[in-house]
């Protein structure tokens, strides 16, 4: 009778081990790629589930928050389809609504899809914050906006950028050495949209953690440790095989990260910070310490840091500086110091010349907009990157899904299996 169950136990194991092995083929084959309608199917099922789940909690948890939720509903409604004196605070609303969501939504475009995101900071940021600087440096002052929304978005051009001068009024600012904006006159200016885009670039660094916080807690590992771990130094480049040794290194180091080494790494630009986020979801870290440490350094200190030096070097202090330090090099050249001067003036001349204030052009000439089509294509890009993104939580939550119906029906077999081998205990009995 003990071979009999001996031969029963090897046969369920060897049962499980294949279900086991049938299970991770089925999730592995799980893609829009490969299987569009059944991925789709237990993606929405997902949904439904969640949503469900959600709703049932906030019905007996938060009487109060759905009832104060459809009276603004209902009010918003009633603002943008009622007519009336309103309409316009209502327009004046939306539009800073729009300039908000731009800003945020190129943050997490940036920082979005464990480094395949696209630099937006380069693209849109970067050069919004020069080209207002060097508008301010022309006209001598910095309130050339019509409203703080009035930046670069989707479809729309800066009303500053193609206005001259004149029609700003005269010169706020000048020294000796022509105009000069200062730093802490210019920073206002531009703080909100770069502010609106470092909290986008923390936002995009919440799916990493949260998809490796769900691994954790399902026992499993996300695919990018099990890379890092399994990877060699072998067929490697020189520069992927130390940027793998930094995160081996990191990796090992896990039990240091805390509130003030996520604001540390999240401040400096930072290419392993999606591992960062990674680990901090894998060994539990509280998703507020993780978010706000994020958050602080990418909106905050960060974006600061990156918004000050481009006003520096668009504000001529950081090149005046740069300027008097090589001249005072230069000097000790043998042949050079006779030199300087002429040199130095003709540089400066031709800097006057590029930064002086154009004539009107007069209204029978048509002036050359700024030319969005380089945007449109980059517009573009970051709408296939969402779209790729979109695509991987399409396919990371129908897996998810197949994964907890796959558990329940291993515990179901392993629950039955367990039934019968008492009931044979209890007859041998």
């Amino acid at each position: 009778m003990a071979a009999f169950h001996i031969c029963v136990y090897i046969d369920k194991v060897v049962h499980l081990a294949g279900l086991r092995i049938k299970h991770q083929e089925e999730l592995d084959n799980l893609m829009l790629t490969s299987q569009p309608f059944n991925t789709l199917k237990l993606f929405i099922l997902a949904t439904v589930q969640y949503i469900r789940r959600s709703v049932t909690y906030i019905l007996s948890h938060g009487g109060w928050f759905v009832l104060l939720s459809t009276i603004f509903v209902i009010a918003s409604i009633l603002l943008v389809t009622v007519d009336g004196p309103h309409e316009k605070h209502v327009e004046e609303i939306l539009r800073y609504l729009r300039f908000g969501l731009w800003w945020v939504a190129l943050g997490v475009a940036s920082s979005i899809g464990l480094g395949s995101g696209l630099h937006t900071f380069v693209l849109y940021l970067g050069p919004h914050i020069a080209l207002f600087t060097l508008k301010a440096m022309q006209c001598g002052r910095v309130d050339i906006k019509s409203a703080p929304y009035d930046t670069i978005q989707l479809k729309s051009s800066p009303s500053w950028l193609g206005k001259d001068c004149t029609e700003f009024g005269p010169p706020l600012f000048s020294s000796s050495h022509g105009i000069s904006v200062p730093l802490t006159s210019i920073l206002p200016q531009v703080q909100l949209e770069a502010i609106l885009w470092g909290l986008g670039t923390a936002l995009g660094e919440l799916p990493p953690y949260f998809i490796s916080r769900a691994a954790s807690l399902s026992g499993g590992r996300v695919e990018a440790m099990e890379e890092l771990n399994t990877s060699s130094n072998e067929d490697e480049g020189f520069i992927s095989a130390r940027l793998n040794q930094i995160k081996r290194w990191f990796l090992s180091h896990a039990q240091y990260l805390n509130f003030f080494t996520i604001l540390t790494l999240a401040s400096v630009p930072n290419p392993l910070f999606d591992l960062a986020g990674i680990m901090c979801g894998q060994f539990g870290i509280p998703f507020w310490k993780f978010f706000f440490a994020t958050m602080l350094g990418k909106a905050i200190i960060k974006t600061h840091i990156q918004t000050v030096f481009i006003i520096s070097v668009c504000n001529n202090q950081l090149l005046h500086w740069i300027e008097n330090e090589l001249v005072w090099v230069l000097s000790f050249i043998p042949g050079f110091a006779s030199n300087l001067p002429n040199l130095v003036s003709k540089l400066h001349s031709m800097k006057d010349k590029y930064m002086v204030t154009k004539p009107p052009v007069s209204s029978n000439i048509e002036v050359k907009k700024w030319d969005f089509s380089p945007a449109f294509v980059w517009n573009t890009v970051v709408w296939f990157m969402l779209m790729n993104f979109f695509v991987k939580i399409v396919n990371a939550t129908a897996q998810q899904y197949l994964k907890k119906q796959q558990d329940i029906e291993i515990a179901a077999l392993k629950n039955k299996s367990s039934k019968i081998s008492d009931d044979d205990n209890d007859n041998d009995g």
